[in-house]
């Protein structure tokens, strides 16, 4: 499927991971179509910034993109670096199963080491290593980040945000 996966996190209430899958041909107008919702003096969108009006707003914007979230719930595992560790092992192995090309994981420089460390062995576990690349990048370098970004925030918020987030999420795997 050669599918780009965008990875963020969330602390808030236990460990959980948001992967957006976008496919090559939608990551040109998705980039446009974020990039276009950021405001004057904005350097990019994130969720827990914004209002609730305007967090409305930017959902249903990214509900036309076309992304599929996939979500790794690692909230029964302590502590956080171990909670980590899992979910990028999902994310590897379903990366594998779909084929994906790329995968950019928003960078977090205390991570930064042990995220390499651990892409390095998985994706040569699932013999991927000519297929899969990955790398870290900041959210203002790299706009499609913003997705699970939102996604990971409503589904951490619960209620009526984890509601509104329901129709892009393709799966929610307990880790």
């Amino acid at each position: 499927m050669s599918a780009h996966i965008f990875l963020d996190e969330s602390k808030a209430g236990g460990y959980l991971v948001a992967a957006a899958v976008v496919l090559p041909r939608d990551l040109g107008p998705a980039r446009t179509t974020l990039r276009g919702m950021v405001l004057r003096g904005q350097a990019r969108l994130h969720f827990t910034k914004e209002s609730d009006s305007r967090r409305r707003t930017l959902l249903s914007a990214m509900e036309s993109l076309g992304a599929r979230i996939l979500l790794y719930d690692a909230s029964a595992i302590r502590p956080a670096h171990e909670a980590r560790a899992a979910c990028l092992e999902a994310v590897v192995s379903d990366a594998a199963d779909l084929g994906a090309h790329r995968l950019v994981l928003e960078q977090d420089d205390s991570v930064l080491t042990a995220d390499r460390r651990l892409l390095y062995q998985q994706v040569r576990k699932a013999e991927i290593e000519d297929i899969l690349t990955y790398e870290h990048m900041r959210p203002s370098a790299e706009c499609l980040l913003w997705i699970p970004d939102a996604i990971a925030w409503c589904w951490s918020r619960g209620g009526a945000w984890r509601r509104r987030a329901k129709p892009m999420i393709e799966t929610v795997r307990a880790l």
